[in-house]
């Protein structure tokens, strides 16, 4: 086991969740839980391989990932929002809207092999000694875009005014709009925000990670280790990312571990008896739980939660309570 190897794929795989982690925070950020990341994901993945065998153009094939994950968000906020309906109801039924079409339009699709995202190398830092080879060597493009994002998301959210606007109408939405903020207009933008990224993770994974449409298995239920990874973060876009890169090395390190024959010198079990292998696979959602008790035990000790508002219907004109 090469740990650069390790390294260097699980920020590629955790890019996948950092797009889908990020999305999720900032929705929820505006007040609205969404847990219908995996079906959003799904489409992004399946519009964005299928875009890009069409067009031979990966780039408009991001792009219609995006959209096509925004525009099922929008169903979520239109039930959520302008309806006032459950939104735990209203995001698991997103995600099976979101399997079922993505399975019927990526029909025919697996097999195919449309153009995918650049790889690329960042010159001068890729020579550097151990970093360069982890960070900045043999790269999508979109690993990149994933650094550019994590230091601007917190910005953004902690230090921009619309920032500021953004935490107003997850925590005291009644207060935001006393002071002139729209808030059922800024809650669909978030909610179509997070669908956008949401699009992106799913076709970074058929057009970057791992090339290719395997139907409900592209995104293998890391929609919900992104959920989880929400709480793990209590919401702050820095801590996402670490978790996300985390959960990405683990992935990778599960599949190297079930590789060898030999382990240290040893005969490796998880090679010769396959079921230790289908049992380790288990950890990542396991990990999950345990990030999630131990996030929220985090947040109780520091006072720090969800946002105030989440999950909660905004009426104009009712007083908060």
């Amino acid at each position: 086991m090469d740990p650069i190897i390790i390294l260097h794929a699980g920020l590629a795989t955790g890019t996948v969740l950092l797009f889908a982690t990020i999305g999720e925070l900032i929705t929820e950020r505006a007040g609205i839980l969404n847990l219908g990341l995996e079906g959003m994901m799904l489409i992004g993945a399946m519009a964005g391989f299928s875009t890009s065998l069409a067009t031979n153009n990966p780039w408009l094939g991001l792009v219609v990932a995006m959209l096509a994950g925004g525009a099922l968000s929008m169903a979520h906020g239109l039930v959520t929002i302008h309806f006032q309906a459950d939104q735990v109801v209203s995001g698991l039924s997103l995600t099976f809207l979101g399997t079922g079409i993505a399975m019927v339009f990526g029909e025919g699709l697996t097999g195919q092999n449309p153009p995918t995202i650049p790889v690329i190398d960042i010159p001068g830092l890729a020579s550097i000694p151990w970093v360069g080879p982890v960070f900045f060597e043999n790269h999508s493009v979109l690993v990149y875009v994933g650094y550019l994002l994590i230091p601007a998301a917190w910005y953004f959210i902690h230090k921009t005014r619309p920032g500021m606007h953004l935490r107003a109408i997850g925590e005291k939405p009644e207060a935001a709009d006393t002071m002139g903020v729209n808030v059922y207009r800024l809650r669909y933008f978030y909610v179509f925000v997070g669908g956008c990224l949401a699009g992106l993770a799913g076709a970074t994974i058929s057009l970057a990670v791992s090339p290719g449409w395997y139907s409900v298995q592209t995104t293998s239920g890391q929609g919900w280790i992104a959920i989880g990874l929400v709480i793990f973060a209590q919401w702050d876009p820095l801590r996402a990312a670490v978790g996300s890169y985390l959960f990405g090395a683990l992935r990778r390190g599960i599949l190297d571990l079930q590789g060898p024959p030999t382990l240290f010198g040893l005969t490796n079990p998880l090679y010769v008896n396959s079921n230790w292998g289908f049992f380790l696979q288990m950890t990542p959602y396991i990990l999950t739980i345990l990030a999630l008790v131990l996030g929220a035990r985090a947040a109780a000790k520091k006072r720090i939660g969800a946002p105030a508002a989440l999950g909660v219907p905004y009426i104009r004109g009712e007083r908060g309570l």
